[in-house]
């Protein structure tokens, strides 16, 4: 019945159209369930193009970021969709807008709130849109949600959607530049303050109506080409210093995430194990159908770690970039390509709970 109910106001909605009717039908089914996406630049689809600083405008506005799948850039550190893009498409939502581009926003689908170089951390990279002011943002999604379907509608919305994570990189990279021989006793309290600060937030959700939680932990961050092209002492090897901030903060995470199922009624999680997925694909990559997975497709230097999309004011490329981007797990010196990510966003939507867990993403919009 619920069906037919749908069904019939979609055909209410094309009879208004066709009429001209000035205030337009909407249809909202119990079946159908929003996604909210908060993080950085592996989930950002183009909000660093409506910031106020000049250099965060700049990265992925270049070509050949977007060549593969939008064929222009889009503002997506990647040459194609990003891991949210892919989900959302899963879940037969439409891939979600940056949540700052201006014009009308359909919010009963969800918004991307992520950031490229954003952090937990409020002092990680001013100028981004941090995890607080992420946060800020959903709050007015909230109220316009209520506004626009009233309290009940829209509570319904925030507790059916999913809330998909990830985020912690950026405050890792800047602690590991500022202490890169940091003790494991400073390692300890930094990584904690990251995972309280994280916490906070997470309560927060719930307490505006989110049920829900998806995560990506955090990778192998001294596998990247970029943090390696500025090592030559490192060779082949990923530095470890870094990647032991990844595993403390996602050990940390998923003690976080059990005790908060344990104490607030109705809260559900999920956890894709992002480092080890990665760091094998890193280490075998023709295992999974690459042929490169240490250096980058597109960028100059070390392993292809930086500069990618750059040009000289005489036009002349700063930075090489490959003929397939599909055969190369890195797109540029820290984002993977639509192919990896592809990989990663089906783990991350039904993989088995040893990579995904306790649920993974379509038994989270199932629920």
């Amino acid at each position: 019945m619920a069906n037919l109910s749908f069904i019939f106001c979609e055909i209410l909605m094309i009879l208004a159209t066709i009429l001209l009717v000035v205030e337009p039908v909407k249809c909202y089914s119990k079946q159908h369930k929003a996604l909210f996406v908060f993080g950085d630049s592996l989930y950002d689809p183009g909000n660093n193009k409506y910031v106020n600083e000049t250099y965060l405008k700049v990265i992925a506005t270049m070509w050949p970021y977007g060549e593969t799948y939008f064929k222009h850039p889009t503002g997506r550190v990647c040459d194609g969709r990003t891991v949210p893009d892919l989900i959302a498409q899963f879940a037969k939502l439409p891939i979600l807008p940056p949540y700052l581009q201006p014009g009308t926003h359909r919010f009963t689908d969800g918004a991307n709130f992520a950031s490229g170089g954003s952090g937990v951390l409020s002092e990680t990279h001013p100028g981004t849109v941090r995890l607080r002011l992420q946060l800020s943002y959903f709050k007015a999604v909230k109220e316009s949600l209520k506004q626009k379907l009233g309290d009940e509608k829209a509570k319904n919305v925030l507790n059916g959607a999913v809330y998909l994570f990830s985020i912690g990189s950026n405050d890792y990279f800047s602690f590991y530049r500022t202490y890169p021989n940091a003790s494991q006793f400073y390692k300890g309290k930094f990584v904690k303050m990251v995972i309280a600060n994280l916490t906070s937030v997470l309560k927060e959700i719930y307490d505006l109506g989110g049920r829900k939680i998806a995560f990506q932990n955090i990778g192998p961050l001294g596998c990247i080409p970029a943090v390696k092209s500025f090592d030559s002492k490192l060779g082949s090897a990923c530095a470890d210093e870094v990647s032991s901030l990844a595993r403390l903060h996602n050990r940390y995470l998923s003690i976080v995430l059990n005790k908060l199922e344990s104490h607030l009624p109705g809260f559900k999680y999920s956890i894709f194990d992002f480092y080890n997925a990665f760091a094998d694909r890193v280490n075998n990559p023709s295992k999974y159908g690459f042929k490169e997975g240490k250096a980058a497709c597109c960028g100059s230097g070390a392993y292809r770690g930086e500069k990618c999309g750059w040009t000289t004011i005489n036009g002349t490329k700063l930075y090489q970039v490959c003929s397939n981007p599909r055969e190369y797990l890195w797109f540029d010196g820290a984002h993977p390509t639509e192919s990896a990510n592809f990989q990663l966003a089906k783990l991350l939507w039904n993989g088995d709970p040893k990579i995904t867990g306790p649920y993974n993403m379509k038994q989270l919009f199932k629920l």
